[in-house]
């Protein structure tokens, strides 16, 4: 049904995992770590216009809640001129509110093909259990290894399935790890902590909510996600968890610099208006002229 994502997703990772395969090896756990860790910079990049534009927007939103509030108190009880008045003001200072839906829906979905790309290495059984199972029947190990995954083909099915870092396997979980336990704790449970970590930062980089939606997102984000991705570290593979961790990181870096920008540009704003407003002033001492009408 996702196939749409599934095929470009899989050609970026195919991409990637054959750039670093060249000085690696196909077969090398830290060339196809490091592929994930490229396709979502590939993709965070092509979305850090939108994420800018939606900062702009949100930051406006929060500028225009005095006229809001005027508007709800000039009109109270009467929806149909609150809601009429407030588009008009969203669209004179160039608000898109659903504009911001747009990055949010295109990470969802990358997120949910990586997901199922990785999972597709391994079809056997291994994620037939927990919030992530599969509704596909297990292969046979023979069968699994012979089967392409979308546009990866047989050879890199292979190559993903023999890779190792550390001794672990790459589609491996803590909870199915087994004998090499230790070397899947060693990569999920920092990986795990950075997730957390940097979902926590950002949430912290955020500003103060413009509603009550907005306030109940911020505490999530604060708590309640960083603990999610705690947790998540048990059962999803390896694969995934570095895709969590780098985009986290991402995320918290892009959340930093972009708030940077805003409070730069606000008070480069703030200062040229003042500046105008001195410069129109009159100076001490001189009379105001008037204009002849």
């Amino acid at each position: 049904m996702l196939d749409f994502v599934y095929f470009p997703v899989s050609a970026v990772l195919w991409c990637w995992h054959r750039l670093l395969a060249v000085p690696l090896g196909p077969a090398d756990g830290l060339a196809w770590l490091l592929a994930v860790v490229a396709l979502v910079v590939t993709v965070r990049a092509l979305l850090v216009v939108p994420a800018l534009r939606q900062a702009r927007s949100q930051a406006v939103l929060r500028s225009l809640r005095p006229q809001l509030d005027k508007i709800r108190a000039q009109h109270p009880g009467d929806q149909r001129a609150q809601a009429e008045k407030t588009r008009a003001l969203h669209r004179d200072h160039g608000v898109r509110l659903f504009g911001g839906f747009v990055p949010m829906i295109a990470q969802a979905l990358v997120l949910l093909g990586l997901f199922h790309v990785l999972r597709s290495f391994d079809r056997t059984g291994a994620y037939a259990v927990g919030p992530f199972a599969s509704t596909d029947a297990p292969l046979p190990p023979a069968v699994n290894s012979a089967t392409p995954n979308y546009l990866l083909g047989v050879r890199e099915v292979n190559a993903f399935l023999d890779a190792r870092v550390f001794g672990a396997p790459l589609s491996a979980t803590l909870t199915g790890a087994g004998e090499v336990f230790v070397s899947v704790a060693a990569l999920a449970i920092p990986l795990v902590l950075i997730t957390a970590l940097a979902t926590h930062l950002t949430a912290r980089l955020t500003p103060p909510a413009t509603d009550a939606t907005s306030a109940i997102l911020r505490r999530l984000s604060l708590w309640v996600f960083p603990v999610g991705a705690l947790v998540s570290g048990a059962i999803l593979p390896v694969a995934v968890l570095t895709y969590f961790a780098t985009n986290a990181v991402w995320t918290c870096g892009q959340q930093y610099l972009i708030r940077r920008k805003l409070d730069a540009e606000a008070a480069a704003a703030a200062a040229l208006s003042a500046a105008r407003a001195k410069a129109a002033a009159p100076r001490p001492g001189v009379k105001p002229t008037r204009r002849r009408r």
